[in-house]
């Protein structure tokens, strides 16, 4: 399962919405996830990779392809490590 399906999973379990629905391009509130829902779903996300996301980037993700690029990314960097 690759980082962007294991995060549309957190997400649409979070949301209780179809997973079918969520695209790089869908925003949180097209998929109707409000604040604590974005929290519980950044926090899911933290635990399972093993990663921490800075509110203040957190707060840049316009869509769920931007929340999915940055995990990507600071997974591939803590790989790095």
């Amino acid at each position: 399962m690759t980082i962007e399906e294991q995060i549309r999973e957190i997400i649409a379990k979070i949301t209780r919405v179809d997973k079918s629905i969520i695209t790089r391009e869908s925003t949180f509130k097209e998929i109707k996830a409000d604040s604590l829902d974005v929290v519980q779903a950044l926090v899911a996300v933290e635990e399972t990779f093993g990663i921490e996301i800075p509110d203040e980037e957190a707060q840049k993700f316009q869509n769920f392809g931007d929340f999915v690029s940055y995990v990507e990314n600071r997974v591939a960097q803590e790989e790095k490590v």
